[in-house]
C-alpha cells in the first residue's frame, strides 16, 4: 500500500495549485506578484573507472549549482524591487556603490492551500538581486497589456522550512 500523499488531509487526492503563492523579502510580503521561476537545483554527475574493472564506469555526485529564480510584479508604487536592486549597484549615487550589509537577504516562498494557509515554505539562502527591469517594454497600440517589473534572485541555495506543517483542511 502506497504512503498517503496528504497525512493530515487523507481525503485530499490533488496536488497544491500554482496560482497561491507569496512572498517574503526581508520582512516585506512582495504586493502585486504575478509570476516566479522556479526552486531547481542541479548536482553535477561525476564520472569515473576503476582499475579492477576499466569496462564498467560509476557515476557519483559531484558539486551542486543553484539556477536563480525570476520574480515578476505588476507595475506599481511598491518600491522593493527597486530598493533591494539599487542595494547591490546604486547608480543614484554616482559611483555604483554597494551596501555590503544590505545586498543579501533572506527570501521565503510559500505555497498556500486553496484558504489562503501556508502548506509547504521554502527558505533562499543569501540571496541577492542581479538583475532588474524596472519598466517593460510600452506599445500605445495594445490597450490589453500590463505592466510588469521583474528582478532576477542569485542565492546560496534553499531549504524547506519543517516548522511549515501540512495544514488541515475542511
Amino acid at each position: 500500500m502506497a504512503a498517503p500523499t496528504f497525512p493530515n488531509n487523507p481525503h485530499r487526492y490533488d496536488p497544491y495549485r500554482t496560482f497561491k503563492f507569496q512572498v517574503v523579502i526581508g520582512q516585506s510580503v512582495v504586493a502585486g506578484l504575478s509570476k516566479m521561476g522556479a526552486l531547481k537545483r542541479t548536482t553535477e554527475a561525476v564520472k569515473w573507472r576503476s582499475a579492477g574493472d576499466p569496462s564498467h564506469q560509476r557515476v557519483m555526485p559531484g558539486g551542486s549549482s543553484f539556477e536563480a529564480v525570476t520574480l515578476e510584479q505588476g507595475l506599481s508604487h511598491d518600491k522593493v524591487f527597486e530598493e533591494w536592486a539599487n542595494a547591490v549597484n546604486n547608480v543614484a549615487d554616482g559611483d555604483g556603490g554597494m551596501s555590503l550589509r544590505d545586498y543579501r537577504r533572506g527570501v521565503v516562498i510559500n505555497v498556500m492551500n486553496l484558504q489562503g494557509v501556508p502548506a509547504i515554505s521554502y527558505q533562499l539562502k543569501r540571496a541577492w538581486v542581479s538583475e532588474f527591469q524596472a519598466l517593460p517594454e510600452f506599445d500605445a497600440n495594445n490597450m490589453n497589456t500590463v505592466g510588469i517589473q521583474s528582478i532576477t534572485i542569485q542565492h546560496e541555495g534553499f531549504v524547506r522550512d519543517e516548522a511549515v506543517a501540512e495544514p488541515a483542511e475542511a
